[in-house]
């Protein structure tokens, strides 16, 4: 111990107070470390799917027909589908170039239905090539939602993690803002030092990145929830005032009138494009009992989103039975119907999924970032 001239002890310095800034910095620093390979996983995986539909698109190759004199009609293509099990959908493409799309159960264990491709001239079932990042993708789905594990384990695995998440992009912005509210003290944050040494370009790609990203991050982390507990979404629905995912179970009418036959195919398109009359792709959901009602979905090629769609219930006679429009469904309805696509940035179609991609790279790369910050902190304490 350091002791003055006269062999008194030499007094000991202050320490700096614990302040709220501190505890901050611990709460996120020990939080990210211990959810760090969590979180590095799903973002990773998350990253990867953003773009599924596009990448699978080009290994897939060009699917299209050629438009000859007369199609056939929908009943036909039906019909010469009817060995193949329980016809539950046919979704109708905008262009006469795309085939047709029809949702078919071969089993009772195909509870989701196979997806069918027909060319509408010939009526020949179209067979897109293998893609062999099928299973790639499919092993980051479950990546990303259950850490490749059964569900049961890794769902609550991924949500508590994603609950850390939202701690550290709080604590995170917290952090990012420096003490003084001075220009000159927002702009370091604000910017990468490229010129710096490394340790600074890793620091600020981790603070700066971060704070750009934050917001796609948060709402990211808010929607993903959703599909890891069930409390949360009953939470969020009482928020909203809605149920989220309430439509799950399909429309809750009834047929009117059990014993009439049932409308053909064409009749009931025909409505369809009478009652929504604009461009776009139509989705017809057959009966599946003697109560089932036609349900068409109907998305518009002019409309601000290419997953809000209008919806059109049709008794098994034509008669319609509920009409709704997307554009007059109020606002806290129509976020609760857009969760998914919020969720994987298809709101707002190619920008929205740039942007969403950009965040998760960064998201991504956060624990890595993070980690070799505290490593440099304890190396220099233990110089020290």
């Amino acid at each position: 111990m350091f002791r003055t001239s006269d062999n008194r002890p030499a007094p000991r310095k202050n320490k700096k107070p614990y302040t709220f800034r501190k505890f901050m910095t611990d709460v996120h620093l020990w939080l990210g470390l211990a959810s760090g390979i969590i979180l590095f996983l799903v973002c990773f995986s998350g990253t990867m799917l953003v773009f599924q539909k596009e990448i699978e698109g080009l290994f897939a190759g060009d699917i299209s027909v050629t438009p000859q004199d007369k199609p056939f009609s929908i009943s036909e293509l039906k019909e010469s589908l009817s060995d193949k099990g329980n016809i539950t959908a046919i979704t109708i493409p905008e262009t006469e170039k795309q085939p047709f799309e029809f949702r078919i159960k071969t089993s009772p264990e195909d509870r989701r239905g196979t997806s069918f491709l027909v060319d509408p001239y010939t009526a020949e079932i179209i067979e897109p090539g293998e893609s062999p990042l099928d299973d790639f993708f499919s092993s980051m789905f479950r990546l990303h939602r259950w850490l490749l594990m059964d569900s049961s384990i890794g769902r609550p695995i991924v949500g508590i993690a994603t609950i850390i998440f939202l701690f550290l992009s709080v604590t995170g912005i917290i952090i990012w803002f420096p003490k003084k509210w001075k220009w000159k003290a927002f702009k370091p944050g604000l910017k990468i030092k490229f010129s710096a040494k490394w340790k600074r370009i890793n620091h600020d790609l981790h603070n700066t990145l971060g704070f750009y990203s934050c917001i796609f991050l948060v709402i990211m982390i808010l929607t993903g929830l959703c599909w890891s507990f069930e409390w949360y979404r009953e939470a969020g629905s009482k928020v909203l005032g809605t149920q989220v995912f309430g439509g799950r179970g399909g429309p809750q009418l009834q047929s009117q009138i059990p014993a009439a036959e049932l409308l053909n195919p064409d009749e009931v398109y025909a409505i369809s494009n009478t009652e929504l009359n604009y461009s776009g792709s139509t989705r017809i959901s057959f009966p599946q009992d003697e109560n089932g009602i036609f349900q068409i979905r109907k998305y518009s090629s002019n409309n601000w989103s290419p997953v809000t769609s209008d919806q059109l219930l049709l008794d098994r006679d034509g008669t319609v039975l509920q009409k709704e429009l997307f554009g007059e469904k109020p606002l806290n309805v129509q976020i609760a119907s857009l969760i998914k696509p919020i969720h994987t940035g298809e709101v707002f179609g190619i920008i929205s999924k740039i942007v969403y991609f950009l965040a998760c790279l960064i998201a991504t790369s956060l624990p890595i970032t993070g980690t070799l910050i505290w490593i440099n902190k304890m190396k220099k304490k233990t110089g020290k």
